[in-house]
């Protein structure tokens, strides 16, 4: 395994209609595929531990291998520095991490195994009565339409 680095990917189109890249730090593997060591802010549909490799243009990329983790986004129009005293501690006790964290936005990645509805749970208690505030998951749902269920856990919650 190699040092860490940062690699730039496709995250989408902006307000302004151009499209941006986000900045990701990664650990290259012997075989040159690519571990997120944190789950992304704005690229949909993978998660810190997910390894990829990258495309011809070096800002596209494939999905190799699932880490088994959730990438959990928190937006609020606020300061989100009360949610993330709150919501980081919670986390942790499942086995969570703050990935992210700025004024306006925190980033989480936990193991699908604490469940869906342990998770839930704690995120729906302590973002969910702050009407300024809303969190959602940013690898759970497929990023071309936005609802339907990837179900990529069912693999890895399966006793073997």
């Amino acid at each position: 395994m190699k040092a860490l680095q940062h690699i730039e990917l496709f995250a989408g189109i902006g307000p302004d209609g151009k499209p941006f890249v986000e900045r990701l730090r990664v650990r290259e593997l012997d075989n040159g595929d690519l571990q997120l060591v944190q789950s992304p802010a704005f690229i949909k549909g993978v998660a810190s531990g997910d390894m990829i490799r990258l495309g011809p243009d070096k800002t596209q990329f494939e999905l190799v291998q699932r880490s088994g983790n959730l990438s959990i986004r928190v937006f609020s129009r606020g300061d989100t520095a009360a949610l993330a005293n709150q919501l980081t501690g919670e986390l942790e006790k499942l086995g969570g991490e703050l990935d992210t964290e700025t004024p306006r936005m925190l980033v989480y990645s936990i193991h699908v195994s604490c469940g869906f509805q342990a998770i839930e749970a704690i995120l729906n208690r302590i973002v969910g009565p702050d009407e300024d505030s809303a969190w959602l998951y940013g690898n759970v749902y497929d990023p071309t339409d936005g609802t339907t269920p990837l179900n990529w856990w069912q693999d890895v919650l399966q006793p073997e």
